[in-house]
């Protein structure tokens, strides 16, 4: 029997292992527990607008907002079946009505004060949920 991780994609393998470090890297540095679930993200915004408040210098940052775009690229995929796409070094999360997101990118758009990972994941589940 295989697990959900082995039977996902290759393309899937990397940002998996960042959103897992994100989550890790949260729980044990700011206590904060994030579970793959569509309310965390606002807890994920609001942390890339603390640090962008901060003012932060974006190479102090730039991995941690990697993780949380794949965070939310994984918030997605969990909750409609979508899958990640590769291509070039970038990753985007493809939703079963064909619309490809780029979760990794808006984590920088938040960061630069343009952007929202739980709007975002709002858009890419609307009708897309699975039951």
């Amino acid at each position: 029997m295989t697990t959900q991780q082995e039977s996902r994609p290759h393309a899937a393998a990397k940002p998996v292992r960042w959103a897992a470090d994100a989550v890790a890297t949260m729980r044990e540095g700011a206590r904060l527990r994030l579970d793959y679930s569509a309310q965390s993200l606002w807890r994920v915004d609001r942390m890339i607008e603390e640090l962008r408040r901060e003012g932060t210098p974006y190479p102090a940052v730039e991995t941690m907002l990697r993780g949380f775009g794949a965070y939310a690229g994984e918030v997605v995929v969990r909750q409609t079946g979508a899958e990640w796409w590769a291509g070039g070094g970038d990753h985007w999360v493809r939703t079963p009505d064909g619309r490809l997101w780029d979760p990794i990118d808006e984590a920088r758009r938040c960061f630069a004060g343009d952007g929202s990972l739980r709007l975002l994941c709002r858009d890419a589940t609307r009708g897309t949920a699975r039951n």
